[in-house]
């Protein structure tokens, strides 16, 4: 499924639930972030840009291992929450500044890591972002991308694109592995790693966020798939509560020149 027209901008969305992403335990898992901090191979000189960082749990993870970050969104209130995190562990290598991933504010391989965690499937034009993203890196510099993923499989990619979008209506796509490892190509980098994964949660993990209606409407879309689609989510029932896999992907790569 094709959803590359939000109906929503993410700072319109985010800025009504940034204080929920600070809180969050799927944004603060510290398992998946030490496969990002793994997989970017910092050292006490590197400069980091963070794209997308919201409430900054990707920033503040790689801050003790860095010289500095820059962490940027288009979200005042989830910068702002970044920095009371901050503020609350003692960190203060880290910036938080509005910016948009399309057109990033800084000159020419400026950056050792440049890092980007569940943001991506927001970008309108994921192939500018990668662009960009590239262009500040600098050569052997990583990139590190964590993000909403889908399986390659038509009907489930319809099923996970479409409850994301009711989620958050600034939602444009999850994309599987095959087409992140493409898109990562065409921007010029060398790819390193991809290291598809998943985890099992409740669908209300989505649902406590949206209105009765589209709550509804969510539950609907999985009860109502196909057994073939429902096996292929890990579907199940207990004790009243929807489960389902959720798909991530986690990408690393290199500039060689």
């Amino acid at each position: 499924m094709r959803t590359d027209r939000p109906s929503a901008r993410p700072e319109d969305v985010f800025s009504r639930r940034a204080s929920s992403y600070a809180t969050s335990k799927a944004h603060d898992d510290k398992v998946t972030l030490s496969w990002l901090v793994d997989a970017a191979s910092p050292s006490k000189d590197d400069a980091v840009l963070d794209v997308g960082t919201g409430a900054g749990h990707t920033a503040l993870a790689l801050a003790p291992r860095v010289r500095r970050v820059e962490a940027i969104d288009v979200t005042e209130e989830m910068l702002e929450e970044g920095r009371k995190l901050a503020r609350k562990r003692g960190i203060d290598n880290v910036r938080f500044l509005i910016g948009n991933a399309m057109s990033l504010p800084y000159a020419d391989r400026s950056f050792d890591i440049v890092t980007c965690r569940r943001a991506a499937h927001h970008f309108t034009d994921l192939e500018r972002a990668l662009a960009e993203m590239a262009r500040v890196l600098k050569v052997g510099g990583r990139l590190v991308i964590d993000d909403r993923s889908v399986p390659e499989d038509e009907e489930v990619d319809s099923l996970i694109n479409r409850l994301d979008v009711l989620h958050d209506p600034s939602h444009v796509r999850d994309r599987s592995a095959c087409e992140w490892s493409e898109l990562v190509r065409s921007a010029g980098l060398e790819l390193l790693g991809l290291r598809p994964y998943r985890k099992h949660m409740p669908l209300s993990h989505f649902t406590d966020m949206v209105d009765p209606p589209t709550e509804s409407a969510m539950r609907d879309l999985v009860l109502n798939a196909s057994e073939r689609a429902k096996k292929a989510v890990g579907f199940e029932v207990s004790d009243g509560c929807i489960m389902l896999d959720n798909f991530f992907v986690l990408i690393s790569a290199i500039k060689t020149q």
